[in-house]
Order: structure tokens, then sequence, then C-alpha cells
């Protein structure tokens, strides 16, 4: 089967106070926050992207425990445990030399045994290695493997430990062939209508559904066969598991959407026609525009719905005005129940899918940048003026541009934005987000 090369997941998972957060910084340097300044989306220190030598993964703390009583911690490691075993490609099993070998560390760590996920076991708050390494053999007991010792705090060893994080990665370089088939994602709050949907798209087109297994996750994808054309739909089942506690909840649902999203080309948000747009849509959506992937808003449930003739407008407007950060985002509205437009959506899919991918040759760019120059001439600063001097595409699923400039500090996010938007009016590029890096160029380089 033809494997996609992804971002490796790499999922923490340990006790309270055993130092998760403080290893979480120590890795992720400055980029801590789940974006920069994108609206909606919360600042939680949920993920971040982490590159050691020549390799980058997506870091995700699983954390959310409140302590409270052995019983619960238990019961929410295990809970922990579970969502980095259904969407890591490897664990760092984080416990403390201090504190010692716990009966907690012990069952969680016969769970990730079982799960044959690659497991690093790192021992922290070892702040002397002569000191502590006799304690540190001890954790041999639990039966995963080497413990390594670190120290987030000072930084000791995490070198060590990334290089045996990224031992396991499977070989990104080999001969992989491409997958043409559009990998989506249909995410959303729980209880939206995402099993109905997957079930109505499996039953509603007859279609030939067959299993494939998941690279090295145990989830399940599923191929749906429609006209003749392949789609695979990521397992988002993981997304569907109960929870008592609220504020936890969103945290694991936000941790097993961000697996599900970096593995797919197109993420289907699908929003309650009766709820209308919430916080937590928000949410989701900033984590599909941060990790770049095409976007459809699906609006569930749309037959459930009272309406008169500017519905649809008035429901357009309010999704367009909180999800304001994602104007290219297309959106469609849908029922699960009775398949109301689900074709529709396979149309729409086919169309972000292939703007995802989109390639524009560097001579069209060039004469699109010109002519926008010459409608609105570019910004100036203290008698100095943004010169644009090159565009070029650089690569797709985002389609990424570099355009070379002569300062910088000139190019205004709102310039770019203007260009963005003449690229847009002549290739539409519906769908999916634009990435533009801006490069400085002396005339000497010309």
């Amino acid at each position: 089967m033809a494997k996609k090369k992804t971002k490796p997941i790499v999922a923490v998972v340990g006790r309270p106070n055993v130092g998760k957060s403080t290893l979480f910084n120590a890795l992720a340097g400055e980029n801590i926050s789940i974006v920069k300044d994108t609206p909606g989306i919360t600042r939680d220190r949920i993920y971040a992207d982490v590159t050691w030598l020549d390799k980058t993964f997506t870091l995700i703390d699983t954390g959310g425990i409140e302590p409270d009583s052995k019983d619960i911690i238990l019961s929410q490691m295990r809970e922990q445990a579970q969502i980095a075993i259904e969407t890591a490609d490897v664990i760092i099993f984080l416990v403390d030399v201090k504190q010692g070998l716990v009966d907690a560390d012990a069952k969680v760590a016969d769970m990730l045994r079982r799960s044959h996920k690659p497991v690093v076991l790192v021992v922290n708050k070892v702040d002397s290695p002569k000191k502590y390494m006799a304690d540190v053999y001890e954790f041999y007991n639990l039966g995963i493997g080497e413990p390594y010792g670190i120290s987030a705090v000072n930084r000791l060893g995490l070198g060590e430990m990334l290089d045996h994080v990224i031992s396991h990665f499977e070989d990104a370089d080999g001969e992989e062939e491409e997958d043409e088939r559009p990998r989506v994602a249909i995410v959303g709050k729980p209880n939206v209508g995402k099993s109905s949907l997957i079930n109505k798209l499996l039953g509603e087109n007859r279609l030939i559904v067959s299993d494939i297994a998941g690279t090295t996750r145990d989830a399940v994808d599923t191929e749906i066969i429609r006209n003749g054309k392949g789609y695979v739909f990521i397992d988002t089942a993981g997304l569907r598991r109960k929870n008592k506690i609220k504020e936890e909840l969103e945290h694991f649902m936000v941790v097993r959407t961000v697996g599900a999203v970096e593995r797919a080309d197109v993420v289907v948000l699908l929003i309650d026609a009766l709820e209308g747009v919430t916080e937590q849509d928000a949410k989701i959506a900033g984590i599909a525009h941060e990790r770049g992937k095409a976007v459809i808003i699906a609006v569930n449930k749309w037959d459930a719905l009272e309406k008169d003739d500017k519905t649809i407008y008035r429901f357009t407007d309010k999704i367009r005005m909180i999800l304001s950060y994602m104007p290219y985002a297309e959106i469609v509205f849908v029922s699960a129940k009775t398949g109301q437009r689900l074709s529709k959506l396979f149309e729409v899919i086919d169309i972000v899918s292939e703007n995802h991918a989109m390639r524009v040759s560097t001579g069209v760019l060039n004469e699109i940048m010109a002519e926008a120059a010459a409608l609105q001439q570019p910004p100036s600063d203290k008698g100095r003026r943004l010169k644009l001097y090159y565009i070029t595409q650089v690569s797709v699923k985002p389609p990424t541009f570099v355009i070379f400039v002569n300062d910088k500090e000139l190019m205004h996010f709102s310039y770019t934005r203007y260009i963005e938007n003449q690229i847009r009016e002549t290739f539409g590029f519906r769908g999916t987000p634009l990435r533009f890096i801006i490069r400085e160029r002396n005339k000497k380089e010309q």
C-alpha cells in the first residue's frame, strides 16, 4: 500500500509533576503557542513542531491530569496513554527520579508495552548523573527498555533522548510510491455527526470499502470509491470516546484532532447547524489552518433547521466572521441523516485537494506580481520604498511562495495579503491556505 509522508507524532505521557510541561518547553523552544496570533485559537501548550538533526516531528502533550486521588490519577493516566497509543508514532513516557518508581507508572507501562508502539522511557530531574544513576536503573523494572536520564530544567541529556526518539521514525526517504488519493479527515466537536456522516458516505454510494492498515498507528483508514475514484478517510474514531470531565475532553479532543489533521490533505470540519459556530469549532479549524491543510466547513443537520430565503446567507456570514482568519475555506450545507448534498461534498473535496497541490509557473507569478505592484504602489517608510524583485512557488500542500524583496521590514502583512488576493483572483485556490516567505536580496545579487 502506498504510504504518504507525514510528520511523525511524538506524545508525552506521565504523572502530574514529573515535568511534562518543562520538557515540552525545553524541546519546543520559542514555538510554544499553538499559533502566533491567529484569532480563535487557544494558546494551550498542547503541540509544537520540533526539529532535531534533520527530522521534524509534532510533539504533543497529552496532559490534563488534575491530581485528586490516586485512583483518579491512574484512570486519567490510562486515558492519556490510550490517546498516545491511538495518535502517536513514538511515545515518551516521563517518570521522576526523585519520586522513584510508583505503582501508577508500572500500570501505565503495562498498557504501553502491550500496544507495541515504540516507547522511550525518560527519567526526569536527574540533575547530577553521578548522584542519581543507580536510581535511574531502577526504572528498568518497568520492562519497557532502557531508561534515559535527563534534566528538563537544566536541559541535560536531551540530545541522547532525541536521538533515540527519532531512531524510531520510519525511514521517510525509503522507496515510497506517492499515493494520489485525497486523504480526508472529518473532524469536529463530539456529537456533531462525524460517525453518521462517514456511515452515510459508506452506505449511500454502495461503496467498495476496504480497510487500509494505518501506517505505524493502530488506526484503520477507510477507502471509499466513488465514480471510480478512490478517497482515503482517516479514522477519527478516537474522537468519539466519551470522557466525564469536560476540560479534559476538550484537551483530548484537540490532541486527537491534531493526530488526524496531521495525516490528512483535506480537513472537513463538521459544524452543527442547530448550534451554529462555537469556540470549539474555531479551535479545531485553527489546527487545520495552522497545519496548512485544505479546509471545507460542512454544516451538518441542515435539514433540521427552520429556514427562510436569507438563512444560508446569514449562516455563511457568521462562519466567515468567526473564522475570519481562513476566508479561503469552502462551505457546504449537508445532512448526514438524509444524505442531502453529500455528492456536493465529494465535488468540493476534489476541487480543494487539486488546489492544495496546484503549482503555478514562475513566469505567470511574476506577471501577476508586476501588475499588482503597478496597480497599488508598494509601501515605503522613511524614504525607502519596498521593491519586489521576484516570486516563485517552492512547494505544494499548501502552495508556498517565496518573494524576494529589497527590505523585509517594508513588506507589511497587508501588502502580502494584497499580493495573495491577486494570485487568488487569477487561480482561485479555493479551499487552501497559501503561505508566503519573504526573503531579502541585495541589488548585487540580481
